[in-house]
C-alpha cells in the first residue's frame, strides 16, 4: 500500500508501459480485470493483451491519450473498456513511460439516500443559490446562507434584490435575468459587502441556466467565488502602477506633492494630506534627525469631499507638531504610524479645530507615513479614513509605504532642481545688466525669461555706451542649461564689454570673441565639463551719422520697425556660430531714421515645437508694428503673442531700442592743416562755437584738451587731421582724427622731462579719454561733462 495513498489499490486498474511497448508495472487491480497475475505478463509486449494484437495508437511525445479498446482476459473472453493513459518523461536519459489506467468501480445513477449525491450543493465550499424560472430563491448550501447573513427557510421564495437590498444586488438580478432569457452561462466581478459580512468582499458570481430533461430552461444557478485577495493585490498593483504615471510628471515640489495626494484619494484613503519640512530652517538640506516639535508647511491635501473641507491648514500654512501628534512621531522614530481616534485623545486635546472635525466628520483611522530620500527625511503623507469604514491593514500600510517612498524621491529630486534653478536664475540675473543705461544714442528697454522646464540657460543682452556718443547693442545665447551656461554666460558678457571699450569693428569682435570661446571649449574639455558654443549678434549705432554697424554669429537676425514702415528683418550675413575657429565674420551697415526701431531676441522667442519660425517671425513683426509708444508696452506684447501660456521652452531675451539722431547744429568739424601755427587760430574757433552752443564754462577746459589733442596729430599724426566737437545735454566730446594707426599711452613725465605731460592733462580734466582705430586710421577722444562744469 502507498504510504501517500492509505487506501485500497485494486478499485482501479493502473499498468505501466515504457515507450518501446513492453510491460513494466501490474497493479493488483490490473490483476483483476483481467486475471494475469503480475508474473506472467511483465516484461513482455502490451500488445498481448489486446483482443486484435495490435499496439494501442498511443502518441509518441503526447501528454495523454484515451480512448475505448478492447482487451483479452486469461479465460479468453473479450473486454471493452475505457483507458487513460499519462506519458512521462524520465530525467536520468532512461525511456519514457507510459501510465495506463482504468477505474473498476462506479458508474450508474447514484442511491437517494447516498450522501454524496447532494454533497454537491449543500456541503460544497462554494456558495450556491438555485434560483426558479421567476427569480424566486429555491435552495442554498450553507455556505452561501452564511454568506448572506439570513437561514434558508426565511428566505425561500425571495429574489436577489429583496434579500441583497443593495444597488449591487440589483444589477446581480439583472444579470441572471439575462442568462434565464438567453440560456448563456455569465461571469460578474462585483465589489460590496453582503449581510452576513463585516467588510466588503470581491465576488466572482457565476451563472449559469439550470434545464431540465428536455433541455428548458427552469432557473438559474449562481456560485459566487470570493477572491478578494486577488483583488485587492491587483488594485494595489494597478495603484502603484498609476502612482509610477501620475507622480513626477514636473520638476516642481508643489505639484509633485499634490500628485501624491490625488493618487491616495479615494483609493486608499477618505483624506490625505502631504507636509514637508521647511529646508531654509536647516540650511538648505534636511537634517539627519528630528526632535519635536517639529514645523511642517502644508504642500498639499486632498479629500473625497470637494473644497477638503476637513483640513485645518490651507497650503502654504506652517504648523510646528508637537511630540504625541502622528506628525512628528512617524518623523522622530522613522517609520510608519497607524492609529485609531482612540489612540490619539492626547495629540486631539491638545489641538481643539483637529478634535472638531474628528467629530464632524466621523473620523476613525489614521495613517502617517514619513517622506525620506537618500536617508533624510523631506516630510510626511498622513492618511486618514472617514467614509470606509474598515481601518488600515497592514497591506494598506505596505502600499502607502511604497508609493509615498517614490514620490519621496521624485519631490527631493524637484526640491534640488528648484534649488539649483535658484542658483542659476540668481546667478544669471546677477550677471546680466540690472538696468539699461540713458544714452542720447538710444532709448532701450528689455526682457529676460528663463526657460519653464529646461533650466536657466546662458541667453544675455546689454547696451554699451562708445566714445563719440555711439552704442553698442549686443545680444547672446550660450549652448546648454543650468549653472555652467550661467557662468560662461557672465564671461562672454564681460569680454564683449572689454572688447567694445577698445572700440573695435562688430565683425572684428566677434573674430576676437570667437578666439575666446574655442579657448574656453577647449578648457572645459579638458576638464570634464563639456564644449562651450554660442552665438551672439552685435551692433553699433551712432547718432551723428544715423548709420548702424550689424555683424552675427549664428544668431537670429534683428527686426528693424521704421517710422511709418512696417517691420522687416535685416539681411545681415549668418556667420558660422562662436566657438568653431578660424571662420571670417562679415558685417552690414545701415542708415536708420530717427525713430527706428531695432528688435533683438535670442531663438528661445521665435523658435518652437508648435510652429513654423516664419510663423513666429510674422507673429514678431505683428507685435511690433503696433503702438510702440512705451518700448516696456512693446516687449510685453511681443512676449505675450509668442510665448505659450506655461511659459517658453527655452531662455528668452528680448532687446528693444529706439535711435535718437544729433541735430547738425550740435556737431562743429575742422579740418586742420599740419602747420603747428594754426592752433592758437583753432582754440579761439572752438572757444566761439561754445559761446554759440552757450557752453562758456566749459571753454578753458576745452581749450586746454583741443589744444594738446590737435598739437600731438599734427607733430605725430598723418594727414588729414580733424577736429569734431560733439555737444550733449551733459557731455561736450571731442575727437581728433589723423590717417597714422600708431596710437598714443599716458605715461609719467620725469621731473627735469620737457614733455609727456599733455595726455596726463587731458585725463585729468575730462571725465574720460582714449582711441579708436577706424579703415583710415585712429581717432582720439576725450569727453568733459557739463553739469560738473556748472
Amino acid at each position: 500500500m502507498d504510504p501517500e495513498y492509505p487506501f485500497d489499490d485494486a478499485a482501479t486498474a493502473r499498468v505501466v508501459v515504457d515507450d518501446s511497448g513492453t510491460l513494466i508495472s501490474w497493479n493488483a487491480g490490473a490483476e483483476r480485470l483481467l486475471g494475469w497475475p503480475a508474473g506472467e505478463v511483465l516484461g513482455r509486449p502490451a500488445r498481448n493483451l489486446l483482443a486484435d494484437g495490435t499496439d494501442v495508437p498511443l502518441p509518441p511525445d503526447g501528454p495523454r491519450w484515451d480512448g475505448t479498446v478492447t482487451l483479452r482476459h486469461r479465460d479468453g473472453h473479450d473486454i471493452s473498456r475505457w483507458l487513460v493513459a499519462h506519458h512521462r518523461r524520465v530525467q536520468d536519459g532512461s525511456p519514457g513511460r507510459w501510465l495506463v489506467f482504468s477505474p473498476l468501480n462506479g458508474g450508474g445513477p447514484p442511491s437517494p439516500d447516498d450522501p454524496l449525491a447532494t454533497a454537491a450543493l449543500i456541503q460544497s465550499p462554494c456558495a450556491v443559490a438555485v434560483y426558479d424560472e421567476r427569480l424566486r430563491l429555491r435552495r442554498i448550501n450553507d455556505a452561501m446562507a452564511e454568506v448572506i447573513g439570513l437561514p434558508e427557510e426565511r428566505i425561500q421564495g425571495l429574489r436577489l434584490s429583496e434579500i441583497g437590498g443593495r444597488p449591487e444586488s440589483d444589477r446581480l438580478e439583472a444579470d441572471m435575468a439575462r442568462v434565464l432569457a438567453s440560456g448563456r452561462a455569465a461571469d460578474i466581478q462585483i465589489y460590496m459587502r453582503t449581510g452576513g459580512e463585516a467588510t466588503a468582499h470581491a465576488w466572482l458570481a457565476r451563472m449559469a441556466p439550470v434545464t431540465d430533461a428536455e433541455g428548458r430552461v427552469r432557473g438559474v444557478c449562481l456560485a459566487a467565488h470570493d477572491f478578494t485577495d486577488n483583488y485587492l493585490a491587483r488594485e494595489r498593483l494597478q495603484l502603484v502602477n498609476e502612482a509610477s504615471v501620475r507622480i513626477g510628471t514636473t520638476l516642481d515640489v508643489t505639484r509633485t506633492a499634490q500628485e501624491l495626494a490625488d493618487v491616495f484619494v479615494p483609493a486608499l484613503a477618505d483624506l490625505v494630506s502631504v507636509d514637508l519640512l521647511d529646508l531654509q530652517e536647516h540650511g538648505g538640506e534636511p537634517p539627519p534627525r528630528l526632535s519635536a516639535p517639529i514645523a511642517l508647511r502644508r504642500a498639499a491635501h486632498g479629500s473625497v469631499n470637494p473644497g477638503t473641507p476637513e483640513a485645518v491648514l490651507k497650503p502654504g500654512q506652517t504648523e510646528h507638531y508637537p511630540a504625541g501628534s502622528p506628525q512628528a512621531d512617524s518623523l522622530v522614530a522613522g517609520r510608519t504610524i497607524v492609529a485609531s481616534v482612540s489612540e490619539l485623545d492626547q495629540w486631539l486635546s491638545w489641538h481643539k479645530a483637529r478634535a472638531d472635525r474628528v467629530r464632524e466628520y466621523g473620523i476613525h483611522s489614521t495613517m502617517a507615513v514619513p517622506m525620506r530620500a537618500r536617508g533624510l527625511p523631506l516630510g510626511v503623507a498622513v492618511l486618514t479614513r472617514f467614509r470606509r469604514p474598515d481601518p488600515f491593514t497592514a497591506d494598506d500600510v505596505l502600499l502607502a509605504e511604497e508609493i509615498t517612498t517614490r514620490a519621496a524621491v521624485c519631490i527631493d529630486n524637484a526640491r534640488r532642481f528648484s534649488r539649483e534653478r535658484e542658483t542659476a536664475l540668481a546667478l544669471q540675473r546677477s550677471l546680466l545688466p540690472r538696468s539699461l543705461p540713458h544714452t542720447a544714442a538710444v532709448d532701450a528697454a528689455s526682457r529676460y525669461l528663463p526657460a519653464a522646464r529646461a533650466g536657466v540657460g546662458g541667453d544675455w543682452f546689454d547696451v554699451i555706451p562708445l566714445s563719440g556718443m555711439r552704442v553698442a547693442m549686443v545680444v547672446g545665447d550660450v549652448v546648454g542649461h543650468g549653472i555652467q551656461a550661467s557662468a560662461t554666460m557672465g564671461r562672454l558678457r564681460t569680454a564683449v564689454r572689454t572688447l567694445a571699450d577698445i572700440d573695435l569693428a562688430p565683425d572684428e569682435l566677434l573674430t576676437h570673441l570667437d578666439d575666446l570661446v574655442v579657448r574656453l571649449s577647449a578648457e572645459s574639455g579638458s576638464d570634464g565639463t563639456g564644449e562651450v558654443g554660442a552665438t551672439c549678434l552685435y551692433a553699433v549705432y551712432d547718432p551723428v551719422s544715423r548709420r548702424c554697424t550689424l555683424a552675427r554669429a549664428g544668431h537670429p537676425p534683428p527686426v528693424v520697425l521704421s517710422p511709418g514702415g512696417e517691420p522687416q528683418q535685416v539681411e545681415l550675413p549668418a556667420g558660422p556660430p562662436l566657438g568653431l575657429g578660424g571662420l571670417p565674420f562679415e558685417s552690414t551697415e545701415l542708415e536708420l531714421r530717427e525713430g527706428s526701431v531695432l528688435s533683438f531676441f535670442t531663438d528661445g522667442l521665435i523658435e518652437t515645437r508648435e510652429r513654423d519660425v516664419d510663423v513666429s517671425h510674422q507673429l514678431l513683426c505683428d507685435a511690433l508694428s503696433g503702438h510702440v509708444d512705451s518700448l516696456d508696452e512693446t516687449c510685453d506684447r511681443i512676449l505675450h503673442a509668442l510665448l505659450p501660456p506655461g511659459g517658453a521652452p527655452d531662455d528668452v531675451a528680448l532687446l528693444l531700442a529706439r535711435t535718437r539722431g544729433l541735430p547738425a547744429t550740435r556737431v562743429a568739424t575742422w579740418h586742420i592743416p599740419a602747420d603747428p601755427s594754426l592752433v592758437a587760430p583753432i582754440r579761439k574757433q572752438v572757444v566761439e562755437q561754445l559761446d554759440t552752443w552757450e557752453l562758456q564754462e566749459a571753454a578753458f577746459t576745452a581749450e586746454l584738451v583741443v589744444s594738446e589733442l590737435v598739437t600731438n596729430a599734427i607733430r605725430y599724426g598723418a594727414h588729414p587731421i580733424r577736429l569734431r566737437l560733439i555737444h550733449d545735454e551733459s557731455t561736450l566730446i571731442c575727437e581728433v582724427s589723423d590717417t597714422s594707426h600708431t596710437a598714443p599711452h599716458l605715461r609719467r613725465a620725469k621731473t627735469w622731462d620737457e614733455g609727456g605731460r599733455g595726455l596726463l592733462l587731458v585725463a585729468q580734466l575730462t571725465q574720460r579719454w582714449g582711441s579708436r582705430h577706424t579703415g583710415e586710421g585712429k581717432t582720439i577722444w576725450a569727453e568733459i561733462g557739463l553739469l560738473e562744469q556748472d
